[in-house]
């Protein structure tokens, strides 16, 4: 096959995952807004490795996972092991060049890591990563011989009780020679207790030729895989402070940075200031100097710059303009665009609206399917009747209209420019510009009424 690059990485992500105790294969759980397998697509991509994925459980949906990577994927027709797994993948592969293997449930390996080993791997047929622990637990430990060179891996279940002492541990990642891979994969056999073939067999055979070397790296916990629930939050926990910390270093302000929650996929501006327990997920963008306040949370979302979300305030699929505010207690739903310098106040709600420059509904509101216009105030309790039981409909509130408090606008209905709405009306029909519109029933005073009421009380209380 031609490519343009000569370094690969086979990321092995075909497996079920019991042990997540879970209908979603293992490495779909999500991380900080990334199935767990795209956080080691991206750090292979980062080091320069053209990535290869390994697929069969859920394979459709690892590969719709992974549809927006520059990824290519190989079928393991059977789970029979890492052995099997990675020559299912070689028929992806050109013939020679440099191949490191990856587990897809190891979300927290580094480029940097993977460079280094690259560097260390020279001409060998094989460079183990390993890692030096207090107890080895599931992992195959790295047996050396007398004068300290690799001889090779033992899995955790195959360990004798000395063995088992081993505190040396094989990380799972292995940089290889394609030629050689290709060479010395058909040879392995399979190991009876689980008929399956093991991808660390080859650390022996490539001893025996002098042709292995080992890297021993100093994080452990940064090349653990994750294998239940329990580790998934231990890895999410390590990835989010990744983040925080180069947002910060970006520039950002965290007022408490260990309870903030990221998405990988978030972009923030400098002199952003982000409070207490924020949480900002997906395709969400902070422009220069935003300020949200403690206990946001924003989903898809776009914030220009100077604009102020204050506390406890939801934000979906929204826009706000520069200099706009935005709660406390609000929440704009989906398609709610607010404009420049205007304002949403406390316990609004927006949906599928668009305010204009300088409008307010400062509180107590529920505006749906309705343009406000530059300007425009609209007045506490008001609400936009957009849906009738079948179908939904448009307000339209003219520029520098004002609609008084605990009014009800009943659409299809217009409110023109400069148009006043008296407080507590019920507006069924379109109110021309610069008009006042009232729809409400005639008040009326009865003398007296008051105490001859209480008094009726009083005496049937008796």
């Amino acid at each position: 096959m031609t490519t343009d690059h000569s370094d690969f990485a086979i990321i092995l992500a075909a497996g079920r995952g019991t042990r997540m105790k879970s209908d979603l294969a293992k490495v779909l759980h999500p991380l900080v807004g990334l199935p767990m397998v795209e956080h080691v697509v991206l750090a292979a991509q980062a080091a320069q490795l053209a990535p290869v994925v390994v697929v069969n459980h859920q394979e459709e949906a690892v590969r719709g996972a992974l549809a927006s990577r520059s990824v290519r994927f190989a079928r393991q027709e059977q789970t029979r092991g890492t052995g099997d797994a990675v020559s299912s993948a070689l028929s992806v592969l050109p013939d020679t060049g440099t191949v490191i293997v990856l587990s897809g449930d190891a979300p927290l390996i580094r480029a940097s890591t993977l460079q280094a080993l690259r560097g260390a791997h020279e001409d060998a047929a094989v460079t183990v990563l390993t890692a030096v622990v207090g107890d080895g637990a599931h992992y195959g430990r790295m047996e050396r011989q007398n004068d300290g060179s690799p001889w090779r891996i033992v899995e955790a279940k195959e360990c004798s009780p000395e063995q088992s002492t081993i505190t040396e541990i094989n990380t799972g990642v292995y940089c290889f020679s394609i030629e050689w891979l290709r060479a010395v994969l058909p040879t392995l056999k399979p190991h009876a207790h689980k008929n399956e073939i093991y991808l660390t067999d080859v650390v022996e055979l490539a001893s025996q030729s002098g042709r292995c070397r080992v890297v021993v790296h100093a994080d452990f916990d940064e090349v653990q895989g994750v294998n239940d629930r329990w580790e998934l939050a231990c890895a999410r926990r390590v990835l989010q402070a990744r983040i925080v910390e180069q947002h910060g270093r970006n520039g950002v302000d965290f007022i408490d940075p260990s309870s903030a929650i990221i998405d990988a996929s978030v972009e923030l501006d400098a002199d952003v200031t982000v409070g207490p327990g924020v949480v900002l997920r997906g395709a969400t963008r902070l422009g220069r100097g935003v300020e949200v306040g403690p206990h946001c949370e924003i989903s898809d979302s776009v914030v220009a710059e100077g604009a102020r979300i204050l506390s406890f305030s939801l934000l979906e699929s929204a826009t706000v303009a520069s200099r706009a505010s935005v709660g406390p207690y609000a929440r704009l739903r989906p398609g709610s665009s607010i404009g420049e310098g205007a304002k949403v106040g406390n316990f609004v709600e927006v949906k599928q609206s668009r305010l204009g420059p300088g409008s307010k509904v400062n509180h107590l509101s529920y505006i749906g399917d309705t343009t406000v216009g530059q300007g425009a105030n609209v007045g506490a309790g008001t609400i936009t009747c957009n849906y009738d039981g079948f179908a939904k409909s448009k307000t339209e509130i003219g520029k520098g209209a004002f609609i008084g408090s605990n009014s009800a606008l009943v659409a299809p209905v217009v409110v023109g420019a400069g148009a006043i709405v008296g407080a507590g009306s019920v507006i069924t029909k379109d109110v021309p510009a610069a008009s006042v519109g009232i729809a409400r029933g005639t008040q009326k005073n009865i003398d007296g009424a008051a105490e001859r009421f209480r008094a009726r009380r009083a005496r049937g209380s008796k």
